[in-house]
C-alpha cells in the first residue's frame, strides 16, 4: 500500500490524501498506488500542499498506518507523552493553529 503525506500550506499540519482532499487524520488516506507521484505533482502544484511524497503503509483494522516509524510519529505525534497523541478523528485536531 502507498499512501500520500505532506503539510497543509496554510497551517503547517501534516495531511494525508483521501483520494479528493487532504485530511489531518492518516486513517482518512487512500491507497495511491502507482498514481502518488502524479498527484503529489498535481496537488504540489496547484499550491494545496507543501512538500508532498509518498510512503509505504499498512492496512490495520482502524485505517492506514505509515509503514516507517519516522511517518508515523508525523501521524500520530510523540512517542514517549500519549495524552499529547492526535486521537483518530479527532475535531480539535489543528484547532490551536492561528
Amino acid at each position: 500500500m502507498k499512501i500520500l503525506t505532506g503539510n497543509d500550506l496554510k497551517t503547517g499540519l501534516v495531511i494525508w490524501w483521501t483520494g479528493s482532499d487532504w485530511s489531518p487524520h492518516v486513517e482518512d488516506a487512500v491507497d495511491v498506488g502507482d498514481h502518488g507521484e502524479a498527484v503529489a505533482h498535481e496537488e504540489e502544484g496547484a499550491r494545496h500542499v507543501n512538500s508532498p511524497y509518498v510512503i509505504d503503509g499498512e492496512m490495520t483494522e482502524t485505517g492506514p498506518r505509515p509503514a516507517h516509524i519516522k511517518d508515523r510519529v508525523r501521524a500520530l505525534g510523540p512517542t514517549v507523552r500519549p495524552d499529547l497523541t492526535l486521537k483518530p478523528a479527532d475535531p480539535e485536531a489543528g484547532s490551536w493553529v492561528i
